[in-house]
């Protein structure tokens, strides 16, 4: 299992390399949330390629040795993105699959740091097939989305960071695709807080492997499907998440929808839909915080179209 230990090893190799990225106090309600405490938010879009993700590519690519075949990964399109970064800050090839259902503005981020970009299949599961393959067959390193344990400490800094900044919260509302960044920042509080996942409804692995009591196969159909579209979490998150994670809260994409347009509106963030996906918890009252409770929120992700959201 990972902990504080590994947190904070993975955080020391990184730190010259990701950004840290900020915490800002806004009133509950500025969203029409109910409550006395201001909500911390944890503006990790502002992170290097726009979402979470540099922390653990770059962590699995200092820690892991690189062969002459490069790196390669599977993505919805953050993840990719963070992997051909990395690499190209690091001076490693990169050869990223990603479905067709990723985001115009994702696959261009993807090519814009010179990775080889593959795009095929309907869902991720269907790029994590493809990239397994050519791996198999060129023995480049694979860099997995979320179940890794490098990938998992290396959002953990996220957690880390977090605490420091806003030590006061009573609990964390983390958005969940694959779920290495909720198992990271669960690993990182452990019980301190209370770690609470957020799920669109048509795109609830983890929801329903904690239900099952095992990692499950869902199907996934959301607004938010490039960014939390993972079909099974995964043994090592899902292990993390029973012991750590409080429980997850299912949205709708309409309050994913709602929740981007009050980011936009309020504070000019433009969050992606994975992004927004917690404070929808928030918004739509999926989850409602006691009158004194302290609620931080993490904005994960803003790689999208800004025309959209207006």
């Amino acid at each position: 299992m990972i902990g504080q230990d590994d947190i904070r090893a993975a955080n020391a190799r990184i730190a010259p390399h990701v950004r840290r990225t900020p915490v800002i106090r806004v009133e509950p309600g500025d969203f029409g949330v109910a409550g006395r405490s201001p909500l911390a938010l944890k503006l990790e879009f502002l992170q290097h390629t726009g979402s979470f993700k540099p922390r653990g590519a770059f962590n699995n690519l200092l820690s892991r040795p690189v062969p002459a075949a490069g790196v390669a990964a599977a993505s919805g399109g953050n993840h990719g993105a963070a992997v051909a970064y990395a690499a190209q800050r690091l001076s490693h090839k990169a050869t990223i699959f990603v479905p067709d259902v990723s985001a115009p503005v994702k696959i261009a981020r993807i090519r814009s740091y010179g990775a080889d970009t593959r795009v095929g299949g309907a869902r991720y599961a269907d790029a994590l097939e493809a990239c397994e393959t050519f791996i198999a067959q060129s023995g480049a390193l694979s860099v997995h989305a979320y179940d890794a344990a490098e990938t998992i400490a290396g959002q953990g800094s996220v957690g880390l960071e977090w605490q420091q900044d806003a030590p006061e919260l009573d609990t964390v509302l983390v958005a969940v695709g694959g779920g290495g960044l909720i198992a990271g920042i669960a690993a990182w509080y452990g019980r301190r807080a209370k770690v609470v996942g957020v799920e669109p409804e048509g795109s609830r692995c983890l929801h329903a492997s904690l239900e099952a009591d095992r990692p499950v196969d869902v199907s996934v159909e959301s607004v938010a499907a490039d960014s939390l579209g993972a079909r099974n979490p995964g043994q090592l998150v899902f292990e993390i998440a029973r012991e750590n994670v409080d429980h997850v809260a299912l949205v709708a994409d309409d309050a994913i929808v709602a929740a981007q347009r009050l980011l936009w509106d309020r504070l000019r963030v433009p969050a992606e839909p994975g992004g927004a996906a917690a404070l929808a918890a928030l918004v739509s009252g999926r989850y409602v915080p006691r009158a004194d409770e302290k609620v931080g929120v993490l904005l994960c992700g803003a790689n999208v179209d800004a025309a959209k959201l207006g």
